[in-house]
């Protein structure tokens, strides 16, 4: 089969001819149907090879691909959760299945999973870009129903990562509250949808690039506005406030941690959801009382679920460009260049 694979260290990745996988006992057999494609592959792809074995290790080659939905195509002995033909999405952050955050569906919090070495698809094990993966386990699948495969695998990172991000601060985002969304392309322009979707705030989306702020504004953003040291005043400007209830950064940059941090007012939460590391002041001298930072990562089982619930009923999209899984090495020059409009999405 077919399938795209990271091979060496700082080189671009390539699509190659693999074995087809068997499924062992407990384990599902996917005939992909579709695959996306993330910063957090292209950051990983990014690193240098001391830092890239250092930090992480992953085993070269490595098929991409931690975003994937399929068909169930084969199961291993002793699987009985899941039939053949069944249309599911992939939960991407795996943990043990058995310690306390596991046991609430919170598996990308496992306490278990860099002890005993247990790593999402395509950022560790083999992912979804190709045409069959192999899932450990069938509760790390989700149905899908009748959703488009195509138009819906980003929800299972670029929808379920925001969203989680977003639950944490649902109790401060009532009636005139405002939220700022940092960073408006894969991730970022469906956190606005979401933050649309389930709450009354007024909704300003920053970023570098104006094609960006178009798609914002599209998707529901009540404002755009270019991310540069004039944005606090201009956002003041277009809330009559200094401050904001909550900044959704998508980035984690220096600079836009920074920006965050300017916006925030008491009781504020500056919430860091993009792939990066910079310094924030804290402290009761350094920041407004109770303004908060934190730092989630991707989501539960069950948020999954009410994500593409939230699809179902029309609720959330993600914008996608369509390739082949010959155009996949494209697709990531194209994610990394910044000129993607949404997500791209690698279809076998």
């Amino acid at each position: 089969m077919k399938a795209l694979q990271y091979v060496k260290v700082g080189a671009p990745p390539e699509v190659r001819e693999v074995p087809t996988p068997e499924p062992g006992p407990g384990q599902v057999r996917l005939k992909v149907t579709a695959a996306g494609a993330c910063h957090s592959d292209s950051f990983v792809m990014g690193l240098d090879k001391e830092t890239y074995v250092g930090g992480f290790g992953y085993p070269l080659p490595m098929t991409l691909g931690h975003e994937g939905v399929g068909i169930v195509d084969k199961l291993g002995a002793g699987v009985t959760s899941v039939a053949v033909g069944d249309a599911v999405a992939v939960y991407g952050p795996w943990g043990c299945g058995n310690c306390y955050q596991c046991a609430q569906g919170k598996e990308n919090y496992c306490e278990r999973a860099a002890d005993l070495r247990i790593t999402p698809p395509g950022l560790g094990h083999d992912g979804s870009m190709a045409e069959y993966m192999i899932i450990d386990d069938p509760r790390f699948l989700v149905p899908l129903g009748d959703l488009d495969p195509v138009e819906n695998v980003a929800l299972t990172d670029a929808g379920l990562t925001p969203y989680h991000a977003i639950k944490g601060s649902l109790g401060k985002l009532g009636p005139g509250s405002v939220a700022v969304v940092i960073g408006t392309g894969g991730l970022g322009h469906v956190a606005i949808q979401l933050l649309r979707a389930l709450t009354p705030a007024v909704v300003i989306a920053v970023d570098v690039n104006d094609d960006k702020l178009a798609l914002a504004k599209d998707v529901g953003a009540h404002h755009a506005f270019l991310s540069n040291s004039d944005a606090p005043a201009v956002i003041e400007q277009a809330t009559g406030r200094k401050t904001v209830t909550a900044v959704f950064d998508f980035v984690a940059a220096q600079a836009t941690i920074d920006l965050g941090a300017a916006l925030a007012g008491v009781e504020s939460d500056q919430v860091l959801v993009g792939v990066g590391a910079a310094k924030a002041d804290v402290g009761m001298l350094a920041r407004p009382y109770d303004a908060t930072v934190r730092a989630p990562y991707w989501g539960s089982r069950g948020e999954l679920i009410e994500v593409l619930n939230l699809a179902r009923a029309g609720l959330v999209h993600v914008e996608t460009e369509r390739f082949t899984l010959d155009e996949a090495p494209e697709a990531y020059r194209r994610l990394h260049d910044g000129t993607l409009r949404g997500r791209a999405i690698i279809v076998p």
